[in-house]
């Protein structure tokens, strides 16, 4: 998760008021972070943000949450925002790279080495996060001042425009960069395949920047007053969006003000960034049900307004309005999370319970745990195996019966397509594995199959010998129902699995309930098996509901 660091003074400077070090200790990890290395009465601070909320990545966006979160300034921030005659232009060739590009400027800002870091901090740490390492995004920060507007983001051939990198003094073509420069030979991967790679000019053609690997070194902020122009791109434009406006609403908190750029993408002309809120409607008496506490309309306002969001109450409805850089807003019970935020998590709870209780197995548990003993008892060993398989080695491998199975809608592997209806394939795969080792070789497990998309618990017993004779399969089944204590029945089955005649259904009343005998040698090498092979799988369902009165 990411961490912040910042100073307290500063902090304070930004709340507008002081606020003891061990106040902001105690109420700083309600709005759901963790205080990370931070010593009573140590200029130096750090918290650790959960990662649902990206606005708080920084020491400015911390201060205002805090603002609102101790009653300082209660309620959704309101920013001051102009208009300039920027304007950038998104170039069509782009569509089939990083189709998305947004962007804002935010004048006037005061830096100094404090802020430079936290700007620097927050850059990065957006670009890790929600930014998934500059692949979902990419954010840049540039001295207005140094390049002239209009600007253009287009695709451009590697070896034609030639710039000076961040931390560099030499030019470099784009190709070179990807090659030579420590960010380009990081990032070089997120333009694989492209002929051609992205770029922000200005009128003249200077570089601002090529994303998502390096800014250029004309537009480098430093210490000092300036005007400053923020690009991110991305594949995203949620979350350019939401990065934009965490950027520019972080610099405001600094004293910059924000202002409107004109972009035109396409056929569309619009201003960014756009910091118009969202709203909502919630029932207060829905949330009350949810958390467990009766708030109220009215509570509810209140604690939404401690979260920094605007609501009013009319009747049991709940009007709430959140800023644009709330990224992590999406549904009703995201308002209900930030009305038990504003409450206080400190003031949930309440007695313990003196009661009595005493724990236990659940009885399919203990019911599994004495065909574990028996199975043991036997010399068999347990394995755990994955519920994903294959219908090639369900049901054409395998020769048992075909059954309507789960299948998975995007298979990673051709090993992983569907849930299994049997523990056999699943068995016969250890053995593959393990075919150099010593025999015999003698497996079981007790699992679940999916079957009319329901788990089903299932038992399977397999051994690999130099012999391994069906009176041995048959003496396994016949001890193992016997302790269960399973009245049962056998008829021969013609299943392409077992050699024929030695193969056996196993009947509870006039129900088949599962199957053994000697695998055929055609299934056993379609295995890749070098040894004969007997198995046993049985349903455990029905043997279950036999006994519900003793189970349950």
């Amino acid at each position: 998760m990411p961490v912040i660091n910042f100073k307290y003074s500063d902090l304070c400077s930004m709340l507008g008021r002081e606020v003891p070090q061990d106040v902001l200790v105690d109420r700083i990890p309600m709005i759901g972070a963790d205080m990370h290395e931070t010593e009573s009465g140590c200029e130096d601070m750090s918290v650790e943000f959960f990662p649902d909320r990206p606005d708080l990545y920084s020491v400015e966006g911390l201060a205002r949450g805090m603002r609102a979160f101790l009653d300082i300034e209660p309620g959704m921030k309101a920013y001051d925002i102009g208009k300039t005659d920027i304007e950038v232009t998104v170039d069509p060739s782009v569509k089939s790279a990083r189709p998305y590009f947004l962007c804002g400027a935010v004048m006037g800002v005061d830096i100094d080495d404090e802020i430079l870091r936290s700007m620097m901090e927050l850059q990065e740490k957006l670009h890790i996060t929600i930014g998934r390492k500059r692949s979902k995004l990419a954010i840049g920060i540039h001295d207005l001042d140094k390049v002239n507007p209009p600007f253009t983001y287009k695709m451009a051939d590697p070896r034609s425009i030639k710039f000076v990198p961040l931390a560099k003094t030499e030019e470099m073509d784009m190709e070179e960069i990807l090659r030579t420069h420590e960010k380009g030979v990081a990032y070089a991967h997120l333009l694989d395949g492209m002929d051609k790679y992205p770029v922000i000019l200005d009128r003249d053609g200077k570089v601002l920047s090529f994303p998502p690997i390096i800014n250029g070194a004309l537009t480098t902020v430093t210490t000092g007053r300036h005007n400053l122009f923020i690009d991110v791109t991305g594949n995203d434009r949620k979350a350019v969006k939401g990065a934009l406006d965490i950027v520019c609403t972080a610099l405001a908190e600094r004293g910059g003000r924000i202002m409107q750029v004109t972009m035109h993408d396409g056929g569309e002309t619009f201003l960014s960034p756009d910091l118009s809120p969202s709203k909502i409607d919630i029932s207060a008496s829905e949330c009350d049900r949810f958390l467990g506490r009766d708030l109220g309309p009215e509570g509810s306002v209140e604690c939404l307004r401690r979260m920094g969001m605007d609501a009013s109450a009319d009747g049991d409805t709940v009007h709430v309005t959140y800023p644009a850089y709330r990224l992590d807003i999406m549904h009703k019970v995201d308002i209900f999370e930030d009305v038990a935020t504003g409450y206080g998590f400190d003031r949930f709870g309440g007695s313990y319970r003196l009661d009595q209780t005493a724990g236990g197995f659940e009885p399919i548990t203990s019911f599994s745990d004495s065909i574990r003993d028996i199975a043991i008892g036997m010399g068999y060993t347990e394995v755990n195996t994955l519920t994903l398989s294959s219908e090639k080695e369900e049901f054409v491998l395998s020769g048992l019966p075909r059954m309507d199975n789960v299948r998975v809608l995007n298979p990673i592997t051709e090993d992983h397509t569907c849930l299994r209806s049997y523990l056999m394939p699943s068995l016969i795969r250890i053995l593959k594995h393990n075919k150099h080792r010593d025999l015999p070789q003698k497996i079981f497990e007790i699992g679940y199959v999916v079957r009319d998309a329901k788990t089903v618990p299932h038992l399977c017993l397999m051994a690999t010998a130099s012999k391994t004779p069906f009176a041995e399969i048959k003496g396994v089944v016949e001890g193992i129902l016997k302790e269960l204590g399973c009245e049962h029945s056998v008829r021969a089955c013609d299943y392409p699995t077992f050699i024929a005649g030695r193969g056996a259904e196993i009947l509870l009343g006039d129900e088949p309930i599962g199957f053994f005998g000697e695998m055929s040698p055609s299934i056993v090498v379609g295995y890749e098996i070098t040894h004969p092979v007997m198995f046993v799988e049985i349903d455990l369902a029905p043997i279950i509901a036999s006994k519900k009165t003793t189970l349950f």
